[in-house]
């Protein structure tokens, strides 16, 4: 596993989202997007850190930032998650791993003594003009949010 790092052009991707619509890093030029992979939908840790980017959407959109969730979860699980936790961003599917894969976050994990390939938990900010701004690879997922607008307000 090797994650891009800051400055380098963020891959371009389309994913469908919730709803099966495609969504395109290409289409939000002009905003800063923040890109976070995580492992699974409904989870623990996964649901704590998207709640914590819910809890945080008015000072994000105030800071020019739209979030984008990637995940391995096929479409249909997306919008239980979304429903039970009334999240207000576009989750994504990756079922293949494909854009995993561009972004470097997509390895071999260990848990419980056992090894298997699967997503770090490992977020990007991409700038106005599609190149990656920073890299949040060290972080608790209940602060997840936290170290983002701090790093946002500077």
């Amino acid at each position: 596993m090797n994650p891009i790092q800051s400055g380098s052009q963020a891959p371009a991707f389309e994913l469908p989202n919730q709803h099966g619509d495609i969504v395109r890093l290409a289409d939000y030029q002009g905003k800063k997007v923040l890109v976070y992979f995580y492992p699974k939908a409904l989870t623990p840790g996964c649901t704590t850190q998207a709640c914590g980017l819910r809890d945080s959407k008015a000072e994000l959109d105030a800071l020019n930032t739209v979030v984008f969730g990637i995940s391995p979860d096929p479409v249909k699980r997306l919008p239980k998650f979304i429903e039970k936790y009334d999240l207000n961003f576009d989750l994504l599917s990756d079922e293949d791993h494909a854009i995993a894969d561009a972004f470097g976050v997509w390895g071999l994990k260990k848990f419980m003594g056992k090894e298997y390939d699967g997503i770090h938990r490992i977020s990007f900010l991409i700038n106005e003009q599609g190149e990656v701004e920073h890299v949040f690879d060290k972080f608790k997922t209940k602060e997840h949010h936290d170290v983002v607008l701090g790093y946002l307000k500077g």
